[in-house]
């Protein structure tokens, strides 16, 4: 069945690529939608569901990053079939049932594993959306870490292969913020601010800056087209600077 395979290639790796860039992923679109009117926990497309819902709630709550996700792939799995919406409304449901209980776990794993016996890639692929879901929020709980490695496990993937995955996404999301760290260091620079500068403050030199470099005011002033040009690059950085920074505290 090629639609799990697409929806991996397709769609959940569309938020891998896009948080965790180690290649390039393009849309893979069936020229034959399938029709599907039997139980979707017999089929791959339900049985992932299922899984996520597991995770999604590993940690007690379900992140925005986490509902957008789940959102998009209701949406991407369900527009893979002739009926796709009564699908997404039985993706939905299966979501809201299992996410109540981590008891059949392992049930809904070994229906999965006997779909699909003869594709190991397939199933490490299954293993690193759901990883990649369980990350997405930026932190990785014991909780879900003994969730995704019992799903791990009862798929039959391999241990190694399980923590190289693990690795992957840990070094990626340290990388990113240890990236953002010196974006912000840089930030503070280009404000010829501090960490440790209050608002207010850090408000005053933001605004002495815009009017130091704002091209309408040295175009007035007489200046030449380059330093205008430059001054309009420099305005730019300055606001850049200030928005990273006023997310990063919340303003």
């Amino acid at each position: 069945m090629k639609l799990l395979v697409l929806l991996v290639i397709g769609v959940i790796l569309y938020f891998i690529a896009r948080n965790y860039k180690t290649e390039k992923f393009e849309n893979i679109k069936l020229d034959i939608k399938e029709r599907f009117n039997g139980d979707l926990m017999n089929h791959e497309a339900g049985l992932l569901i299922a899984l996520m819902a597991k995770v999604a709630k590993a940690d007690g709550q379900v992140s925005e990053l986490e509902a957008e996700m789940l959102k998009h792939t209701f949406t991407d799995i369900s527009s893979h079939f002739e009926n796709s919406s009564e699908i997404r409304e039985k993706l939905k449901e299966i979501y809201e049932k299992e996410k109540n209980s981590f008891d059949n776990t392992i049930s809904i794993c070994e229906k999965l594993y006997k779909i699909t016996k003869h594709d190991y890639a397939k199933r490490v692929k299954i293993l690193e959306y759901l990883l990649n879901l369980a990350f997405i929020d930026k932190e990785f709980s014991k909780t879900e870490f003994m969730i995704t490695e019992d799903i791990s496990n009862a798929l039959q993937i391999k241990k190694a292969d399980f923590e190289t995955l693990i690795n992957r996404f840990e070094n990626f999301y340290r990388d990113q913020k240890n990236s953002e760290a010196l974006s912000l260091d840089k930030a503070y620079e280009v404000l010829q601010s501090s960490a440790n500068d209050d608002d207010s403050t850090l408000k005053k030199n933001y605004r002495n800056l815009v009017k130091k470099h704002h091209p309408d005011i040295i175009s007035g002033q007489g200046a030449s087209q380059d330093i205008i040009d430059q001054a309009t690059k420099k305005l730019q950085e300055i606001n850049q600077a200030y928005e990273l920074v006023k997310k990063h505290r919340g303003i």
